[in-house]
Order: structure tokens, then sequence, then C-alpha cells
């Protein structure tokens, strides 16, 4: 499967973010909407997290060092986790803290109809960036449905945009539902739950988000490549058995551990040549597989 362009995800969405977060805010100002303040802090949020995603991006390129000799792959799985962190507290967090004071402090909304037009024209902007995130990520998804691809992937800064960006749109389409309800019923009560399920759904988002990039921290395998190059190896004339296949996510790349069982009487030189052939045919049928290590055993 090929790389996703990340990169383009990421600038699609801080555009598109930027937009939002500015139009909201005059809205907020105007109307004394909780909703769209809190629509407003969770836009200049993502903002700011588009911003680290990209910085964690470049630096998982930077060249391999002698203390680090397997490079920063993995350093974007870092900077991920900070914007969800991030997400969690700035975004759900808070609005969860200001739906709140607006149940105890009911505030009068003004000028509703404004907000509604702003909120309609993020809706429009949000599903742009959300466009963008999916034709970015459609070379990798290939067959598989969102949330299969959610589970699978390595590419740790397109989930986190993904689902901010459906976060996003559902929360505006909450502020929007819920400002309507305040406009029509004159009762600010719904503007303020309206910020509590927003802050309750950046909370949610975040938390699934995070689990995701916990598991890649900590060295999640690409189950597919393994079962896919086991199958290669057992059909491998001069492999006996294969014991174990790792295929663990190290950024863009792939660390694969491969333990096996060669012919017992093949001599020592052509099992050398056996595995360097091997090893360079891996690397050809699969580009994201950067390092092989290949241990011969007669056991597990």
């Amino acid at each position: 499967m090929s790389r996703p362009d990340s990169t383009s995800a990421i600038f699609y969405a801080f555009a598109a973010n930027l937009g939002i977060a500015l139009a909201k805010t005059v809205a907020a100002l105007w109307t004394g909407s909780g909703s769209m303040l809190a629509e407003a802090i969770h836009s200049y949020a993502d903002c700011g997290n588009q911003a680290l995603l990209f910085i964690g991006l470049k630096r998982s390129e930077k060249t391999a060092t002698p203390k680090h000799p397997m490079g920063f792959g993995r350093e974007s799985y870092i900077w991920s986790m900070m914007v969800t962190l991030i997400l969690f507290s700035v975004g759900g967090v808070f609005s969860v803290y200001e739906g709140w004071l607006r149940f105890i402090n009911p505030h009068e909304v003004e000028n509703g109809m404004a907000a509604l037009l702003v909120l309609i024209a993020a809706v429009a902007m949000e599903t742009f960036s959300l466009k963008g995130a999916l034709a970015a990520m459609e070379a990798e998804k290939g067959d598989r449905s969102l949330w299969q691809w959610f589970k699978e992937t390595h590419s740790s800064e397109l989930m986190v945009v993904t689902g901010e960006d459906l976060a996003a749109l559902l929360g505006l389409i909450i502020a929007l539902i819920m400002l309507s309800l305040t406009l029509i019923t004159g009762n600010s009560a719904f503007d303020a739950l309206g910020s509590l399920l927003i802050g309750v759904l950046l909370i949610a988002v975040a938390s699934i988000v995070g689990y995701e990039i916990h598991s890649l921290l900590l060295g999640e395998a690409d189950q597919t490549l393994q079962t896919a190059i086991t199958g290669e190896l057992e059909a491998h004339p001069h492999i006996i058995k294969v014991f174990n296949v790792w295929a663990i996510n190290h950024g863009k790349n792939i660390v694969l551990s491969i333990k096996a069982q060669l012919q017992g009487t093949i001599p020592v030189t052509q099992a050398v040549d056996i595995i360097n052939t091997l090893e360079r045919e891996i690397k050809e049928k699969h580009p994201r597989v950067r390092w092989v290590f290949f241990e011969l055993d007669n056991t597990d």
C-alpha cells in the first residue's frame, strides 16, 4: 500500500480551520452563543494541532544517526499523541466547562441568524477539509472500510486529521441544531446543551484516537503484512518451517523480523545467499519494509 499524502491533508485542515475559527469568533462575540464560542475555541485548537502534526511529520523524516540508527519514524506518533491531549483538554473539557457555565448562568443569544449563516458556511469548509483527508488516505485505505482503516493505519497524523475533521463536522451540526432550537424556543438551555454535547464528542474522539496512537507507540504490528510475508516464506522451496514473523510499524517504514528453518543439507554460503535473496525480494514486493532481521533456527 502506498504512503498517503499526509502533508496535503494537514494543509487542507489548517486552511479550513483557520477560516472557520475567524468566522466563529466574530459570530460568538456578536451573538453571545455558548455553542459558537465552544466551536471557535475548538477550531483554534485544531489550527494549533495541525501545526504540531506538521512538525511531527517533518521531524520523523530526519536522517538516522549513530544514536538512533533506525531513524525517527516514530516521532510522528509522539506529536500525534500531543494533539489528542490538546483535543481532549482544550477542545473537549473546556467545551463541557463552558456549557456548564451557560447552564448555571444563562446568556441570551443575540443575532442568531448571523450565527446560523456562519455555521452553515463552516459546515461547507469543514466538509472541504474532510474530503481532502479522505482523498489523501484513499491509496492506503484501499477496499477497507473507514473504521477498519482507522484501526490498522500506521499514518498517525492522517488518523488525527480525519478524526478531528469528523468531530468538527459533527460538532458543527450539533451547534447548528441547538442554536436553531434556542432561536425557535427562546430557551438558552439548548445552546448550553450544545456546548456540552460538543465537549463530550471531542473527549470521545480524542480518547479513541489516543488509544490507537498509544498502540502505535508501543510497537504495533502490521498484521496484514505479517500474514502475506508468512505465506510467501512458507511457499519457498528451501524453507522447512516458519516459526514467527513480526512486521512492526516504525513511522512510514516497517521493521521485519523473521525466524525460520531452512533445509539442513544446505551449505552455509548457500543459506546466506538464499536469505539475502529473500530480503531483497521482500523489500521489492513490500516497499514499506526497510529493515529485515532473519534468524535461522530449528525451534521456536
